[in-house]
């Protein structure tokens, strides 16, 4: 299954107001139910200059691009990373799916 991408700003308040939260070691995720499967990514100015910041997201949507298509039902969801010495995508993809089975999203 493909997702497309959160980009307008009126999602990400959307989300951010009405959207529940779900915690894991390295991410919180925000979801709520949506017409498709969609994704955004917010990293902070805390995590480093724009090198760093790019790379996070880079990181963070391949680790959701592996485990969407065992998602359950269509939402929409805004992943933030948790400030850390060093990101790695094999981290972020268990941390994401942690809190998704947490959460009862996945198959």
């Amino acid at each position: 299954m493909q997702y497309t991408r959160l980009k307008k700003n009126n999602d990400f308040k959307r989300l951010f107001s009405r959207g529940k939260k779900c915690f894991s070691p390295a991410l919180i995720v925000l979801y709520m139910p949506s017409k498709k499967l969609t994704m955004g990514v917010a990293v902070s100015k805390k995590h480093g200059k724009s090198v760093q910041r790019n790379r996070i997201k880079r990181l963070l949507r391949e680790a959701f691009r592996k485990v969407c298509p065992s998602v359950n039902g269509n939402y929409a969801f805004i992943l933030l990373p948790k400030q850390a010495e060093s990101y790695s995508l094999s981290a972020f993809e268990k941390s994401l799916v942690s809190a998704l089975k947490r959460e009862g999203l996945l198959r």
